[in-house]
This record gives structure tokens, sequence and C-alpha cells, in this order.
């Protein structure tokens, strides 16, 4: 298979149901998004903390349903799609982290260990992804709202990762001077 097909030398692109759309268009914009915090996770692996790591794995793949699924105008049985399912492991990703935690008591400055800085960085995309998918929704039918609620909890996770990445590494946080 080549890499190369020449589909999209005049600004189209084929979506998973092989309709043609321009590369501008909101679905791209959502998924291709997903796919900059996709490779901005793949960037960070490995931090140095394991369970960092196998969240992270599963979380690369995890973000490639999400691309399948906004995808796909409109998926039948057997199509790729976030579940409930996806949502609850990072709802509990977020928990076992936290317990690790002191608890947050005010705004923190992104940054810190290179993990850490890029964690909160692929945070910062993720946020982006999650604003591009809820304006395909407000635009198209047939958007899962389970795929917009898995990038909000995303979000929410890396910057719980970073802050772990960040302890692990005996980096202090820093709070904004206002």
């Amino acid at each position: 298979m080549k890499i190369y097909t020449r589909r999209g030398d005049a600004g189209e692109t084929d979506l998973r149901d092989m309709s043609r759309v321009s590369k501008t268009s909101p679905r791209i914009e959502a998924y291709g998004t997903v796919d900059e915090v996709n490779a901005l996770v793949g960037t960070v692996r490995p931090t140095g903390v394991d369970e960092l790591d196998d969240y992270l794995e599963s979380t690369q793949n995890h973000l490639h349903i999400v691309q399948a699924d906004l995808a796909t105008p409109e998926p039948e049985d057997g199509d790729p799609v976030v579940a409930e399912e996806h949502v609850e492991a990072v709802e509990d990703w977020i928990d076992a982290c936290e317990a690790q935690l002191d608890p947050l008591e005010s705004f923190i400055l992104p940054g810190g260990s290179e993990a850490g800085a890029t964690l909160h960085h692929a945070r910062s995309v993720c946020r982006r992804a999650e604003r591009r998918a809820v304006a395909l929704a407000d635009h198209e039918d047939h958007v899962n709202e389970t795929a917009i609620a898995y990038l909000n909890r995303l979000s929410d996770a890396l910057f719980v990762f970073a802050r772990l990445a960040n302890e692990r590494a005996g980096v202090r946080e820093e709070s904004p001077s206002y």
C-alpha cells in the first residue's frame, strides 16, 4: 500500500464511509486535532512513571477510536465508537493519580519536568480537540456525545498526569502571581 494516493491534492479527503469532504470541514478539524493530541501523547511516552505509561498507551488506542468515531458521519454496527466504558476508564485513572497527590489548592502554571510540560501541552491541545468536536456537533447530526465527554475527561486526566509526572520528578508546582 502506497502512503500517497493523490486523492487529496484538490483539497478534499475521504471519511470512513468514503464520502468526500473538504479538508477544512469541521469534521476533519475535529478528528485532525484529536490526531495532534495523540501525537503529543506519543512524544511523552515513556514518562518514566510506569502507571502513567500504561494509561498513556491506552489513551493512544482510545484516541484512535475517537478519531474513527468522529470520521464516521453515520456509524453502523461494528464501527468503532467511543463508549461510556472509555470515559469510566479515564475517570478511574484520574482517581488513582489524585490519590497520590496533594490536593490542588490554587491554579498552577503549566510546565515543570519535560514529561510534565509535554502532558500540559497535550492537555491544552485536547481542550482544543474538545472545542472542535463541540463545534462539529453544533452543525452536524450524528456526533457521538460520549466522544465529546471522553475528550473533556481526558483533558482533566492529562492535567493530573502532568501533576503526577512533576511530583515524581521532584518538581514543585508554581502558582501564578496576580
